[in-house]
């Protein structure tokens, strides 16, 4: 079975890749497709919450988007399918959707809660709509609950 595990540059989609990882038999899995999506003409940066060293890479958009890739897919270094890192351009449910159907995944991993300005906001969105239109089951990883501050 081919999965596609999408992130956005953020620690959610880290988390999600994780999660996948602690209960598939790597043994049922061919190939793990790593995939993040820039917008062409987007405004605001690609997330990449992940990497190490300068928070906004000096370099493209593109480079952030190789750099969050690179960062999941190590998550899978050693476990047994073969990782492909691949970086679309587009929408990002739209180009993870097409992933889907182009690499007949069984499975799509995608977080919900990586970037937005609420909870029911942030469950809405990319992870709703590759929910609704994928080809195949998707696993939407929620953020954990976050603990309620002191005043």
């Amino acid at each position: 079975m081919h999965v596609i595990v999408a992130t956005d540059g953020s620690r959610q989609s880290l988390a999600a890749a994780k999660h996948l990882k602690s209960f598939a038999d790597p043994t049922k899995i061919t190939d793990v497709s790593v995939v993040a999506v820039i917008r062409p003409l987007a405004s605001v940066a690609f997330a990449d919450d992940l990497s190490e060293g300068e928070k906004w890479p000096a370099g493209s958009f593109r480079e952030a988007a190789e750099s969050a890739v690179a960062a999941i897919a190590a998550v899978f270094d050693g476990w047994g399918p073969k990782v492909h890192k691949r970086v679309r351009s587009g929408s990002a449910a739209n180009e993870i959707i097409k992933a889907a159907k182009q690499y007949d995944a069984g499975l799509v991993v995608v977080a919900a809660g990586g970037r937005g300005l609420s909870d029911a906001v942030l469950i809405g969105s990319t992870a709703q709509r590759v929910q609704h239109y994928a080809p195949c089951p998707v696993l939407v990883v929620r953020p954990a609950p976050r603990k309620p501050r002191k005043r």
